[in-house]
Parts: C-alpha cells; structure tokens; sequence
C-alpha cells in the first residue's frame, strides 16, 4: 500500500500535540510490513525537510503553514498533481482538515485525522472580531470538505467521534476511534530555574479560552481562603486570559518554555492535576501525569471522562461552589497509589496505539 502522509504539522510544530501525532502516525506507517511511506510537506527552500518529502516549488515560512492562502496553495494547486505522480493509494491529513481540493483520483482513499471541532462549538481566540470571522467561515468550509471527501475519519475520542456525527450526520459510516498516542517523557526530570513549592497543584495547558483557566483560579482562590491547607498552584503555559489581581495571588505560579525534563519533573512533583477545560478532545495532559503515577481531578462534559481512571473526581466545569468544597476535600486526601494510575496510562502507550492503528489501516487494505 503506497500511502501519503501530511507532514505540515511535524514540519512546523512538531512540539505541538498535533505534531506529536503527525510524527506518532509516522511512525506507526513505517512499522507497518504492507506500507510505503512518502510525506508531503512544505518548507523554506533551506529546509532540510525538503530533503525527505514532497514540497512545492514555492517557499513557505515555517510559522505561515496555517495561514488560509499557504494552505489553499497546497492543498488545490500542489497536492492532486504530486498525490498522482507518486502513484499515492492511500492519503492521511491530521490537521483537522487539509485533504486535497479537487477532483479524487479514481482508486485513492482519504484519511481525515479529526482531533476536535471546537473551531466550529467554541469560540476561539483570534486578533480581532474581522479575524475571527473570517476565519469562522473558512474553517467551516475547509473542516467540511475534509469530512465529505474522507473515506475515513479517525478521532482520538467516543466524544469527538459523536461530536462528528452530530455535527455532519452524513459521515455517520466513515468514523473510527484512534485514541492519541503519549509515549511519556523521553527526557530525564530536570529542576526549574528556581524551586518548586512544596506543595502545589497543577494545570497544564492554560491558553485557549476552553481551557477555563480564569474560573479554576477564581475558585482556587477561594479554597485557599476557605481552607488553610489548599496546596500552592503551578500553571504551565502561559497567563493569557487571566486579570492582574490573579496574576499576583499568592501562592499562584505560572511557567512556560519548559524543557521536556523540566515538565517532566512538574508533573512528578504535582500532588494532582486539575484539567477545568470544558471543552477537550482528547487530554494529553491527563494521561501525561497519570504516567508518571499523579492523580488528576477534571471537570465533566468532554473526553476527559474517557481518558480518566474510574473514581477520579470529576467536577461540573460551570459550578464552581461544588468545585470549592471539591478542592477542600482533596486538600487533605491521602497519597494514592501510584501504580493503577501507571497501568491506566499504559492504555494509551505504543502497543495499544499501534494494534488499534494497524486494525483502521487494515480496513481500507
């Protein structure tokens, strides 16, 4: 089977969780004995990328890859010519959208990797309101010729899958479940710039407004007045979102450009992790610290149910007194057991990816 891959996220952001996956889906592809593999990508004309993958002969800058005009260029004038050429059977693109514009050859098969459709639920933070818009409408349109040419959709997540459906009842047929890879931390745990607190509770991820960071840290503010042994709390990622007076609270920390050994000794460190978002995907960061044997506490509504052990607390992400008593309690729970919540990550690891990775793949043989 000769397949092609999207490489654009590995190129650009391979640091992302999309990239991450871009380069998972790679490497699954390449274990695969009935696969051969070729990417497609763009890049700067000195790009080594273009060394390993098929680009156009145009340069496009490494931070323009989601820029509406690099993508239309890709995707109508580049990608149907060169997907014949190299003889492609088999065509997978993991950013949401992005399959070819055009006619289909006759015998080519698509592959849609859907990770969320919060681009079409969700408010999303733009530069301005014209931004937004028109970034509304092309997302709308880009995201729905994807999922009406794919032969496939794979989704990291039952809820993502629903939302699918939901949202295009047509492609009802076509979804599958592939649930995201987390290999775990590759580098060593490594110390900040400057110590951790003793005690402290962790959220991961703190950008985008679904993420619900604002509220979780009104409502930890509270706890802390209400209850004297409520643990410090670390944001990694960033403070957008958040006013000046939470900014400066006590006891609130707030990192980002983190090493991988660095997040790595966050995570081990944290007494749990707290994931508010109201609106997830998949929830990297979940299994992320249940890897390293960390407890999480995340709120209802999305795939974090899906990726979270059974009996870890859950909260409503709208109601934030039960959200209070909740971090009360908890403030004076006992260590748990590392160990179930290690074996629970390990359903996210590289064996369980690859079967259920070969068992989609085997469908379209």
């Amino acid at each position: 089977m000769r397949v092609g891959l999207d490489y654009r996220p590995a190129t650009g952001f391979p640091n992302s969780g999309i990239g991450r996956q871009n380069i998972a889906l790679e490497d699954a592809f390449r274990a695969n004995p009935h696969v051969q593999l070729q990417l497609f990508s763009v890049a700067p004309f000195d790009h080594p990328m273009r060394k390993i993958a098929h680009c156009p002969r145009w340069a496009t800058p490494l931070d323009g890859i989601h820029r509406l005009p690099e993508r239309l260029r890709f995707e109508a004038r580049f990608l149907p010519e060169a997907l014949r050429d190299a003889e492609i059977e088999v065509y997978l693109t993991n950013l949401n959208m992005g399959l070819p514009i055009g006619r289909k050859p006759a015998g080519m098969r698509y592959i849609l990797q859907l990770h969320d459709l919060f681009q079409l639920t969700l408010s999303n933070a733009h530069g301005s309101k014209i931004k937004a818009l028109i970034y509304g409408r092309t997302d709308r349109l880009s995201i729905g010729h994807s999922v009406r040419v794919a032969d496939r959709i794979w989704t990291p997540s039952q809820f993502t899958a629903d939302e699918t459906v939901r949202l295009f009842p047509h492609a009802r047929d076509k979804v599958r479940v592939l649930p995201n890879l987390v290999e775990g931390f590759s580098a060593e745990p490594a110390d900040l710039d400057t110590p951790l607190p003793e005690r402290y509770w962790l959220c991961v991820g703190t950008r985008e407004p679904r993420k619900n960071i604002p509220w979780f840290v009104e409502a930890w503010q509270v706890a802390r007045r209400q209850f004297p042994k409520t643990p410090d709390l670390l944001l990694v990622g960033g403070a957008e979102g958040l006013s000046s007076a939470q900014r400066e609270l006590p006891g609130l920390r707030i990192v980002s450009g983190i090493s991988d050994g660095q997040l790595h000794q966050v995570y081990r460190q944290a007494e749990r992790l707290w994931h508010p978002s109201y609106g997830e995907g998949f929830g990297l960061p979940v299994v992320e610290a249940l890897g390293v044997g960390t407890p999480v506490a995340v709120a209802t509504g999305s795939s974090l149910d899906e990726v979270t052990p059974p009996g870890s607390p859950h909260f409503s992400p709208s109601d934030q007194s039960a959200l209070i008593r909740l971090m009360g309690v908890l403030s004076t729970a006992d260590a748990e057991d590392p160990a179930p919540l290690r074996a629970w990550a390990d359903n996210y690891g590289v064996g369980a990816y690859r079967r259920r990775f070969d068992e989609l793949l085997e469908e379209l043989r």
